[in-house]
């Protein structure tokens, strides 16, 4: 006998038979219940087969957050097609590498953002609110395997180019699982998706909460006031936090004396937060704060089931590791590391990604031997929790954002007056990190601000250095390979607020 698995698709169909009056979605403009959702994915299915997609096509979205942002996950997992998600925030020349990464057979635009496909992509287009009207199709959810692919999240590379993070059908379902219950959250509570769905936290944890019965409330990106009325009126799961914004968050709370109804788990990133205002926001919200460590290609594990105590400051931030995945602490060689010495996290367990879209050679490497390779070092305490060290493959976060050196580098040194560019994080009161440049000159004449410009020119905004510190070619710090070493650079006084 052949079994059929379930995939995301019939999940949410089973929730439509069970609850199909109860409100799924909801934004500023309205909102709609679990049948009348299926009936639009079910119209934009028809739509888009029309346009000529059929099951393993990519639909790329490029569109800021709303209802019909969700529409697109469903129809891709109704037909087994895959929704690849660009961030709108991208330079076009990133953008444009994202597109031509997953070769898609439909582009579906806001349009807000249409202007950004000028000269990037001439295909099939539909801009949402414009699109042609269609009957919606009669069929079920296709029938395929829960390894076949739903999701392509974007995460920057090593070398700055973006890489597909291919997220399936299982790993979506088994990632639900894992958050409620890790954090105990209710099946019908509410989730404010105001984090972008081109993020693991706007995509998954609206489509978790969809295929639990909930509510999914979409908020066109942070908006503090929103979002505060919403903690005010609203049973919500997971309130979803980020570093740069908590601080003004409790203010504002403070300030409008919001009485919350109900949070049952708040935050993201509690490493990059202040001690003191972890304390705060979790005595405001009533809530803990869920101290995590995951990643785009892993979900909340291997080491986010840690919650930080509702109005502690904790000096430490130790890691639990989840019991839904298994990890390894190694050295250079692939040898496990004793307990106290730093080692690189492998990882397996069944809420991983399956590779990287069109990019076998980075899928091998990352899973050499059997496991996922995170790039990141931990030290084992004796009590089994994990410190987190530093990352092998250095990385900015900011704000939510995860920012390489090398994509900035490439555009600093694609000038002919630099000689050596390095770029390194700066801790930030507002976005936890920020990235700052350290440039060697041929040129004199050659500003800052030039160099800056050039980096917006070509980048999102929020990975253009916060600052440009030029120094002698001699005065970068390098190993014995040659390679600039970016923590020593972390030690001058320009990252330090320091003196000589």
């Amino acid at each position: 006998m052949s079994l059929v698995p379930s995939t995301l698709a019939s999940l949410f169909a089973a929730r439509v038979r069970e609850w199909p009056d109860r409100e799924a979605v909801r934004d500023a403009g309205g909102s709609f219940t679990y049948a009348q959702l299926e009936r639009r994915v079910r119209e934009r299915v028809a739509r888009w087969r029309a346009a000529g997609v059929r099951e393993g096509d990519r639909v790329a979205v490029l569109s800021e957050n709303r209802i019909e942002y969700l529409e697109c996950f469903l129809a891709a997992a109704w037909m087994g097609a895959i929704a690849a998600c660009p961030s709108w925030r991208l330079a076009p020349p990133e953008i444009a590498g994202c597109i031509g990464l997953v070769q898609p057979a439909l582009v579906v635009v806001s349009a807000r953002h249409v202007g950004k496909l000028d000269g990037i992509w001439e295909g099939p287009t539909h801009v949402l609110g414009e699109e042609p009207v269609a009957a919606p199709t009669s069929d079920e959810p296709a029938a395929i395997d829960a390894e076949a692919p739903l999701l392509i999240l974007y995460t920057s590379g090593t070398t700055g180019l973006p890489k597909g993070a291919v997220i399936s059908h299982r790993a979506q379902i088994v990632r639900n699982l894992v958050v409620r219950a890790e954090y105990g959250l209710s099946p019908t509570s509410a989730f404010v998706a105001w984090s972008p769905m081109y993020h693991m936290g706007g995509a998954e944890y609206s489509l978790g909460t969809l295929i639990s019965g909930g509510t999914v409330i979409v908020v066109d990106g942070f908006d503090a006031e929103r979002l505060a009325d919403l903690v005010a009126t609203e049973a919500i799961g997971w309130l979803l936090l980020m570093p740069g914004m908590v601080g003004r968050f409790a203010d504002l709370l403070e300030d409008h004396d919001v009485s919350p109804r109900g949070i049952e788990v708040c935050g993201v990133m509690a490493d990059l937060v202040p001690p003191a205002d972890l304390a705060r926001i979790t005595r405001l919200l009533g809530a803990p704060y869920a101290n995590t460590f995951g990643a785009t290609e892993t979900g909340n594990p291997p080491a986010s089931a840690g919650l930080v105590a509702i109005g502690a400051a904790p000096e430490r931030l130790s890691k639990t590791p989840s019991v839904y995945c298994e990890i390894r602490l190694v050295d250079e060689a692939g040898n496990d590391v004793p307990e106290g010495e730093p080692g690189e996290l492998w990882i397996r367990g069944p809420t991983l990604f399956s590779g990287y879209w069109s990019d076998p050679d980075a899928t091998a490497k990352s899973f050499a031997d059997g496991w996922f390779h995170m790039g990141d070092v931990f030290v084992r305490n004796p009590d089994g929790t994990l410190d987190f060290v530093d990352r092998s493959k250095y990385m900015i976060k900011s704000g939510g954002e995860n920012i390489y050196p090398a994509e900035i580098e490439r555009v600093l040194l694609a000038d002919p007056r630099v000689a050596d560019a390095a770029v390194v994080k700066r801790p930030d009161s507002q976005w936890g990190e920020v990235p700052v440049a350290f440039v060697a000159r041929r040129d004199d004449a050659l500003t800052e601000a030039e160099l800056i410009a050039a980096c917006r020119a070509r980048l999102a905004g929020f990975k253009a250095p916060k600052a440009i510190h030029f120094v002698d070619f001699d005065a970068l710090p390098r190993s014995a390979s040659g390679k600039i070493v970016r923590h020593a650079l972390e030690k001058r006084p320009e990252i330090t607020g320091g003196t000589r």
